[in-house]
């Protein structure tokens, strides 16, 4: 996958992320889960575009490792929301969790090769 594929699905899924999440209902937890899951799904998609310019190897690993943990508490953030009935709409809900788990397998790659790189 070329880079700018993977910088538009990062954006194309913080958007699903903000769609879904104007459906919420106004109940604390909701709000509080929603608010966190869209700075999260965010914060992945911008910290790939530092990524992307990093300085050194070390500079894009580190990066990247931070788009990973962002990914990852998308994942248990919509888990939660999942459990807890907070999101209504079922299948935007599991197409997110896919997506998700699609984009953690990526970075997970991609820091391991990127550590690899960084060792030779």
């Amino acid at each position: 996958m070329k880079p700018i594929q993977l910088e538009d699905r990062l954006i194309q899924f913080a958007i699903d992320i903000i769609l879904v999440s104007k459906t919420i209902d106004k109940s604390f937890a909701s709000e509080h889960l929603a608010k966190q899951l869209i700075r999260s799904a965010i914060s992945a998609a911008l910290n790939y575009g530092e990524a992307r310019s990093g300085e050194s190897t070390r500079d894009f690993l580190h990066k990247m490792k931070i788009c990973l943990k962002e990914l990852r508490e998308s994942h248990i953030n919509l888990k939660i929301q999942k459990g807890a009935n907070l999101i209504l709409d079922l299948d935007a809900l599991e197409e997110l969790l896919k997506k998700n788990n699609e984009l953690i397998s990526i970075f997970v790659v991609s820091v391991k090769t990127a550590s690899i790189k960084l060792k030779e």
